[in-house]
């Protein structure tokens, strides 16, 4: 009894399918050999469809093959009329019908089911390209300062078609396509493969072969491994991380960063994870200014790329605390695991494929960072968070509750040790001072004054300082060094180049092809996917891209690192002359106190400095 109720559910099942099926009617007549290929191609498509999406298309639908598409056009879909490229059905009659790839048999069904998916969006079932979410994830992002979205798609790096692009339609036509067709669509694109099965009521599967882990490419400026697998189970917490502002007009407002809590390996999900700096990875949107040609005008017309660095969080803490001077604060987003997990998913997505402009109002690190809580987290993305600044995005944050204020200790001391507050280091340069300054009975008021003087103002001091002062000075003069090479660094970026360019000096262009093969390859740092070029795949790299990516990465890191060292001493020499003179005064300074340290610890019996 019951094989036969069990029989008859599956008939009943079956002739529900037939009857919810399209009806393709040719347009005209072919012959019967083509005709008949016609049907099994149209057949294999209509299998490849989720069982949601045959009620909308059950209707008749036109089907025509034409020989006067326009080139590269390879099908049509117009009020329930479809149009192909008569070399598709050829494409498909000469098939290998033993091979599970045949590209003609592939390029048919693609076009088949991509105008198949068009028809289905505009039907009351589907309008996906109208869906706020995908549109979220596909790059039609919403705007920071007026109601809508933005016309344009940066999204542009690692497309599987760049037609999908041209409109939201496209994009849902050449996603389906690949989210019916390629095994590998939910590895490369996670977040719009779980979109697509929520929608058409699909089981979510794991793609066999997936790479294991996020592949990013972090910015370590010492040449270290730059590949960087992160598992997004070993997260565990994601903080807003705000490095304070200064009074240089491009940061006075601060700068927004995400910082990701990884746990080290071994290490069960919990609050010693803080602990596990080393392990941190940064998420930090940039205007990419290594071209040399930064200006505020640029930053206000959007004329430099935004794009989404990877560093290591010591990095970071360097670059902001101990060069800048400028206080960091780490503050716990209140996420969920599952929400975390998408946040690093979105993220990956973006490092990869992610190529935006810079606006210093409408598209700067407080806009970048608010889109990608948004467009990862559709909890967020309901509450009012939009903000133009850093400070005014956190208090967003804070005020709806995204803030998890529990998790931060009240005390002060606590939240250093834990990580939720990097001090500047001016804190400690004062204390340096005080001491050399009690020592010497210097004149300056404070460490940022003295060490505001020229190097040969500060220079007889060094010489008179004993043993404790010297070593108090040695610290306030490695500041000073590195705050001297980041003056530098600004005044190539704003001078040099343009000047080498439009003077067509000898001795410029000299340097000028070692400095662009340099800047060429610290722009793939925040553009990894031009060393994937000519290499199939898109979206999140998977093993075979991975692996060429290792080599190509790996080797232009070190490559990196050489020509810095190889181009200092040449770039040096096009800096103004006070420039150098300070840079060569500060570099005196600590050579002569190295030596006095020596001889100071020597006379004392203590062990020599380094």
């Amino acid at each position: 009894m019951i094989g036969r109720i069990a029989l008859a559910m599956l008939l009943l099942a079956g002739a529900q399918a037939q009857a919810s099926a399209p009806v393709f009617e040719l347009r005209p007549a072919l012959p019967p050999a083509q005709a008949q290929a016609s049907s099994e191609l149209l057949e294999h498509a209509v299998q490849r469809l989720p069982p949601a999406m045959l009620p909308a298309l059950a209707r008749p639908i036109a089907v025509e093959w034409r020989d006067d598409l326009p080139a590269g056009v390879h099908g049509r879909a117009r009020h329930w009329h479809l149009q192909f490229d008569h070399g598709l059905l050829d494409g498909w009659m000469a098939r290998d019908r033993g091979a599970s790839d045949d590209p003609g048999a592939r390029a048919a069904l693609a076009a088949v089911v991509h105008e198949l998916a068009h028809l289905y969006d505009r039907t009351p079932a589907g309008r996906l390209s109208a869906d706020p979410r995908l549109l979220d994830l596909a790059g039609w992002q919403v705007a920071p300062l007026r109601a809508g979205r933005r016309g344009r798609n940066d999204f542009r790096d690692r497309s599987p078609d760049p037609y999908e692009l041209h409109s939201p339609r496209e994009y849902v036509a050449v996603n389906l396509e690949h989210y019916l067709l390629d095994p590998e669509y939910r590895c490369r694109r996670p977040l719009l493969a779980a979109l697509f099965d929520a929608h058409l009521r699909q089981p979510a599967t794991d793609a066999a072969g997936c790479g294991t882990g996020l592949v990013f490419v972090q910015d370590a400026m010492d040449g270290s491994d730059p590949v960087r697998l992160l598992d997004p189970e070993r997260i565990f917490a994601i903080d807003y991380l705000l490095a304070e502002g200064d009074a240089e007009p491009m940061s006075r407002w601060g700068h927004a960063m995400l910082r990701l809590v990884v746990c080290a390996p071994g290490r069960p999900h919990g609050p010693d994870c803080r602990l596990d700096l080393q392990h941190h990875l940064v998420l930090s949107f940039r205007a990419f200014v290594d071209d040399l040609q930064i200006s505020g005008w640029a930053g206000l017309t959007g004329s430099y790329p935004s794009r989404l660095f990877a560093l290591p969080l010591a990095q970071v803490v360097d670059e902001y605390a101990r060069v800048e001077l400028r206080d960091l604060r780490a503050l716990p987003l209140a996420l969920s695991h599952a929400e975390i997990a998408a946040v690093a998913t979105r993220a990956a997505q973006l490092h990869w494929s992610y190529d935006g402009r810079y606006f210093f109002i409408s598209n700067n690190c407080a806009v970048e960072t608010w889109k990608l809580l948004h467009d990862a987290v559709p909890r967020l993305a309901a509450l009012p968070l939009r903000s133009v600044t850093p400070e005014g995005l956190l208090r967003r944050l804070q005020r709806h509750a995204v803030v998890d204020t529990a998790a931060i200790p009240g005390d002060a001391a606590e939240q250093v040790r834990l990580g939720f507050h990097f001090e500047s280091a001016s804190a400690h340069h004062e204390a340096m001072y005080a001491v050399a300054r009690q020592a010497l009975a210097l004149a300056p008021a404070d460490a940022r004054a003295w060490m505001a003087l020229a190097p040969e103002r500060r220079m007889p001091a060094l010489g008179q300082a004993g043993l404790r002062a010297a070593a108090a000075l040695l610290v306030l003069e490695s500041a000073a060094m590195r705050r001297e090479h980041a003056r530098a660094r600004d005044e190539l970026k704003r001078r040099w180049l343009r000047r080498a360019r439009a003077s067509g000096n000898a001795t410029d262009a000299d340097i000028a092809g070692p400095l662009h093969d340099y800047l060429q390859r610290a722009g793939a740092f925040s553009r990894p996917a031009v060393w994937l070029d000519g290499i199939p795949g898109y979206g999140l790299p998977q093993a075979r891209e991975r692996n060429v990516l290792l080599a190509r990465a790996g080797a232009d890191a070190q490559r990196r690192v050489a020509d810095a060292q190889a181009l200092e001493a040449a770039l040096e020499q096009r800096l103004s002359p006070a420039r150098r003179q300070a840079l060569a005064g500060t570099r005196a300074n600590l050579e002569l106190l190295g030596e006095r340290l020596r001889r100071l610890a020597q006379d004392a019996g203590q062990p020599a400095p380094p």
